[in-house]
């Protein structure tokens, strides 16, 4: 091994030490707190995760108290966090936990890695702070640290890449002080390794870091080739019955999955349409600003159409709830929803 690897470790460890995050709510060896952070923190900022985690945990002090929870209640503990996925996975993860560990978090890492919503990166990194036990991570912010501390070309996401990357990060892992060594791979990911203007005075490995010493620190990590990000378009009714509204919860599968969501049309002129095939009478409608959303892959135009109407509604057996509006705000719906819905031209209390 070459000697600048045998000293990798130790001199992030040394960092960590002096200039890493140590107060972080989620410092601890309880797996379950590790467990959602680790979750929560998974294409999300660290000052957007704390509150999101503190209330989380408030309302679901335990795995057993999670996995008795109602999935409506623990979707909208989540509401706004995004990525919905990690929640109905975290809900999943916390019934099979009960179910087939007792209700206590498991040691083994194929068995923590088998859990829904958590891949091998996420498994050792529970384990490391959890359990001390020493298994490499690879999450975005090791990606690029390794990317450019070797000089690697190539887009980590490409299989060849990443599968090279895997095999350099279990190289690197050490015999003792594991729990610092994560952490400071993703503080030094996070604080001085960061995707734009790198502090590189600042890094324990600048001495040996390939990207800096032949000017790569703004090509490196190789990003991902770009694609035309196609936008779409959707309009909403928001339906309110006098002091109600009507909403739909959305499969688990696809965009806002196990959320509620308002009622989509082609157009605003098909609300009258919409509302006779499903008993109602539409007595009035207004058009509120057109918005957009950003998703991983597409961009949504949301146009909104509010609508005074009467009736019973739909009479189907299907996902359709009357929300009082007082309780509309505190079920699980996506954050652009929330936004819509807490504005000053929704009839909303």
């Amino acid at each position: 091994m070459k000697p600048e690897f045998e000293t990798f470790a130790r001199r992030l460890i040394a960092w960590q030490q002096a200039y890493g995050r140590h107060d972080l709510p989620w410092q601890t060896n309880d797996p379950y707190r590790v467990w959602l952070s680790e979750i929560m923190l998974q294409q999300t900022q660290v000052a957007t995760v704390i509150p999101y985690y503190e209330a989380f945990l408030a309302r679901f002090p335990t795995i057993q108290a999670l996995a008795d929870a109602p999935a409506d209640e623990v979707m909208a503990a989540w509401s706004g966090l995004g990525y919905y996925t990690r929640a109905r996975n975290l809900h999943r993860a916390a019934k099979v936990i009960v179910e087939q560990h007792g209700g206590l978090f498991p040691q083994d890492i194929d068995q923590v890695q088998a859990l829904p919503g958590i891949g091998r990166s996420t498994a050792a990194a529970i384990c490391a702070f959890s359990f001390n036990q020493s298994r490499p991570i690879l999450d975005g912010n090791v990606k690029r640290v390794l990317t450019r501390w070797l000089g690697i070309e190539g887009f980590p996401g490409e299989k060849k890449i990443e599968t090279r990357l895997w095999d350099l990060a279990d190289k690197l892992v050490p015999t003792s002080g594991i729990a610092a060594y994560t952490q400071a791979q993703m503080d030094l990911g996070s604080l001085v390794c960061t995707r734009s203007k790198p502090n590189c005075n600042a890094c324990p490995v600048a001495t040996d870091c390939v990207a800096l010493h032949t000017g790569r620190t703004t090509s490196l990590p190789t990003p991902k080739p770009r694609k035309a990000v196609p936008i779409r378009h959707t309009t909403m009714l928001l339906l309110w019955r006098e002091n109600e509204l009507l909403l739909q919860k959305r499969p688990d599968s696809g965009i806002w999955g196990g959320l509620w969501c308002l009622p989509e049309v082609e157009a605003s002129l098909a609300a009258g349409a919409w509302c006779e095939d499903h008993d109602l009478e539409l007595d009035s409608t207004t058009c509120l600003p057109e918005f957009e959303h950003v998703f991983t892959h597409f961009r949504l135009t949301i146009s909104p159409v509010q609508c005074e109407v009467s009736g019973q509604g739909p009479r189907s057996a299907g996902p359709w709830q009357w929300f009082e509006r007082e309780a509309v705000l505190a079920a699980g719906i996506p954050q652009p929803l929330r936004k819509l819905l807490s504005g000053r031209q929704v009839m909303l209390l």
